[in-house]
């Protein structure tokens, strides 16, 4: 099977993060177990969602690991101008969620695996579960392959890089906020707590941090935007217009760059909601309150240039340019848990969670001759 064939089959699975990825795992595994590799998922608690790792080549050290995730972001209220599920071409690129965030990447790596027969050291595949929504799936799929695989001399995460290496990326703390204030008739402002204006509060609490950070960092430190950023990004909240809301949640999410400054947003987030907010809320209702729920917290990847995941993925790809990305991803859990660990992948980020995402024909085809020249190094 072509890697655009590839592609076109795995884009075919509608695996946004809320929904189940096990029609995608099955078609996996059967693709897999057809070409004599055995496969092992490691399912959510619940059982609607696996992660998927297998070993092509002898079960030796030396190996090296290729990572990707299979779920993708929603395409809720985006206008795409073709069916998000089924991958159109027009000219030169391939449109579809998630062809560059990214299953480009897996689709290359899946449809060269008939010619991974003469492998000397092995090739390790691994797809994880809700990498978008926090890299959750992720640590269980690390701990058992540490655990159950000899020590592989790399780790390769497909993200979108433009075939680029990636040497660091940002750590991310994400959080649900519920205020919960007491309603009354809106013309009676004195008497009810609006949880929606002091969910504003604090909001504007956190894009005052974020505009500290970036007035504070140095500017000429390899990311874009260059600093730790905070943003709230989904807010809930008020039955009516005329009526002094009870409830309002909101998600934020803080990216921090490795080793810069301390960035203790959640501790004095806390300390602003316990010492300034919720005295004034009470003072009018002993009911009301502030809940703060930590939803992920991914480590960042940090650069490491004596890394031998680095040269590997220099000398395939040819070229010495390194890079840093502000977006998230598994590399920095591999490379906690003692990987080494590198970000080299086809497609652009810049096309990612977009309307319309498409990754070039092109890209698809250094993205190809990138593992042909692994295959070919490994066997």
């Amino acid at each position: 099977m072509k890697p655009t064939e590839m592609l076109k089959t795995l884009v075919g699975f509608p695996t946004v993060s809320k929904d189940t990825n096990l029609p995608l795992i099955d078609f996996v595994d059967d693709w897999l177990r057809e070409n004599g590799v055995e496969a092992v998922r490691i399912l959510n608690d619940v059982g609607t969602k696996a992660n998927l790792y297998a070993t092509i080549g002898p079960m030796v050290e030396g190996g090296v690991v290729l990572s990707g995730h299979s779920d993708v972001v929603p395409i809720d209220g985006q206008p795409w101008d073709t069916d998000p599920f089924e991958l159109t071409q027009n000219e030169d690129k391939l449109y579809g969620r998630g062809t560059c965030d990214m299953k480009g990447f897996s689709a290359i790596a899946l449809s060269l695996v008939p010619e991974m027969k003469f492998l000397r050291k092995p090739i390790h595949i691994a797809l994880s579960y809700d990498e978008e929504i926090g890299c959750l799936g992720a640590p269980r799929l690390i701990k058992q392959m540490k655990e159950q695989i000899p020590q592989p001399a790399a780790v390769i995460v497909g993200e979108p890089s433009m075939m680029d290496t990636v040497t660091a990326h940002k750590g991310l703390s994400a959080f649900r906020t519920v205020v919960t204030g007491y309603e009354a008739h809106s013309s009676q402002t004195h008497r009810g707590v609006s949880a929606v204006m002091n969910a504003a509060r604090l909001i504007n609490w956190l894009s005052e941090r974020d505009s500290h950070f970036k007035d504070s960092t140095p500017i000429n430190n390899g990311f874009s935007p260059h600093h730790t950023t905070v943003h709230a990004g989904v807010v809930h909240g008020g039955t009516a217009l005329n009526i002094i809301s009870r409830k309002c949640e909101f998600l934020w999410d803080v990216r921090t760059i490795p080793d810069g400054p301390a960035a203790n947003v959640y501790s004095e987030f806390q300390e602003y909601c316990n010492d300034i907010l919720l005295p004034t809320m009470r003072s009018v209702h002993k009911g009301a309150d502030i809940q703060t729920t930590a939803l992920a917290d991914v480590p960042p990847m940090r650069e490491i240039l004596d890394n031998p995941a680095l040269k590997l993925a220099q000398d395939l790809t040819g070229n010495t340019v390194r890079s840093r990305v502000a977006y998230v991803a598994e590399a920095g859990q591999f490379q906690e848990a003692g990987f080494p660990t590198v970000i080299c992948g086809p497609g652009s980020i810049d096309q990612a969670h977009q309307p319309n995402e498409f990754i070039s024909i092109n890209q698809m085809e250094q993205g190809e001759q990138f593992l042909r020249k692994l295959i070919r190094r490994l066997s």
